[in-house]
C-alpha cells in the first residue's frame, strides 16, 4: 500500500512537470527549434548520469535497435519543435491542448500498424475532438498565428502518437529513461544542424531555463513517470497524464498570467475528456 502511495505522488509530480515544461516555450528567448536541441542535449547527459548511479547498462542488445532508437529520436525531435512552436504561436494552454488530441489520433493511427478495424466509438471521439479543435480556433485562416498555432500543436499530436506506436512495435523491450536517453541524443545531435543561436551566444538567464528544461522537467519527470509504472496500472497512469493540460493551463496562469477565451476552455474539455475516454478505454481493453 506504501509503495502504491507512492507511486501515485511520482506519478503526479511526474504529470506536473510535463505539464510545466509548456512555460519554457515563453520562458526561453529562442526559436522552438532551438529549445529543443539545447533541452534535449541537456536531458541526455541529465539521463545518462541517473542511469550510471542505478548501475543499469547503457548499451542496446544488438546493432539494428540502435537505428531504431535513432528513427524513434528524430520522431520525438520533430514532436517537441511543434509542441514548443505551437505554444509560441497559440498561447500554452491552447497549445497544450491542441496537442492532447494525440490519444485519439494513436487510436486513429492504430489500424496502420496492427490491422485492426476502428470502432463506432473511436469514431464519435473523432467528432468531439474535432468540435472541440473547431471551437477553439479562432479564424480558418492560416495566416492567423493561433490558428496556425492549433494546427502545429495537432502536428505535435501525429509526431508524438507515430512515435509512441513505433516504439512499442519495435522498441518495447527497454525500460523508459533507456528509450529517452538514446532518443535525446539522437535528437540534439540531427536538429542541432539548424541552431540559430551557438552555445556561446546564449544569454546567461536562458541558459539556466535550459538547464531547468532538461534536467528537472525531462530526466526527472521521465524517470519517475518510468518509476510509477511498476506499482500502478496502466489505466492510472493514462488517466493522471490526462490533467497535464489542466496543469499546464493552471501554471501559465499563476506564473505567467496567461488567460484563455471561454470558448478555447470549452473545445479544451472536449479535447481533454475525448482523450481520458480513449485512455481509459485502451487500457481497460488491455486488462
Amino acid at each position: 500500500m506504501h509503495q502504491n502511495q507512492s507511486a501515485l505522488i511520482q506519478l503526479h509530480i511526474a504529470v506536473l512537470m510535463f505539464g510545466g515544461t509548456a512555460l519554457f516555450s515563453k520562458l526561453i528567448a529562442l526559436s522552438a527549434l532551438d529549445i529543443t536541441v539545447y533541452r534535449t542535449a541537456i536531458a541526455f547527459l541529465a539521463i545518462a548520469i541517473i542511469l550510471k548511479l542505478q548501475n543499469k547498462r547503457l548499451r542496446l542488445n544488438n546493432l539494428k535497435d540502435y537505428f531504431i532508437v535513432a528513427g524513434l529520436g528524430v520522431i520525438i525531435g520533430m514532436h517537441w519543435v511543434t509542441y514548443f512552436a505551437a505554444m509560441q504561436m497559440a498561447g500554452i494552454a491552447t497549445g497544450i491542448i491542441a496537442f492532447f488530441t494525440y490519444p485519439v489520433i494513436t487510436v486513429l493511427l492504430e489500424p496502420l500498424f496492427n490491422r485492426t478495424r476502428l470502432k463506432p466509438t473511436d469514431l464519435f471521439n473523432s467528432l468531439v475532438v474535432i468540435l472541440g479543435i473547431y471551437l477553439m480556433v479562432p479564424d480558418a485562416d492560416l495566416g492567423n498565428q493561433v490558428t496556425l498555432g492549433i494546427f502545429t500543436g495537432v502536428i505535435s499530436g501525429v509526431f508524438f502518437a507515430s512515435r509512441n506506436l513505433l516504439q512499442k512495435k519495435y522498441f518495447s523491450g527497454y525500460g523508459g529513461p533507456h528509450t529517452m536517453l538514446y532518443q535525446t541524443l539522437t535528437a540534439a545531435c540531427v536538429l542541432s544542424i539548424f541552431i540559430d543561436t551557438p552555445p556561446q551566444a546564449l544569454p546567461l538567464q536562458d541558459m539556466y531555463y535550459l538547464i531547468l528544461a532538461g534536467v528537472v522537467f525531462t530526466a526527472i519527470p521521465h524517470s519517475l513517470f518510468a518509476n510509477s509504472l511498476r506499482y500502478l496500472s496502466a489505466t492510472t497512469a493514462g488517466l493522471i497524464s490526462c490533467l497535464q493540460p489542466l496543469y499546464g493551463t493552471v501554471l501559465a496562469y499563476m506564473l505567467l498570467s496567461e488567460t484563455t477565451s471561454m470558448t478555447t476552455l470549452i473545445g479544451g474539455i472536449l479535447v481533454v475528456s475525448a482523450a481520458c475516454f480513449e485512455t481509459w478505454s485502451i487500457t481497460r481493453n488491455k486488462r
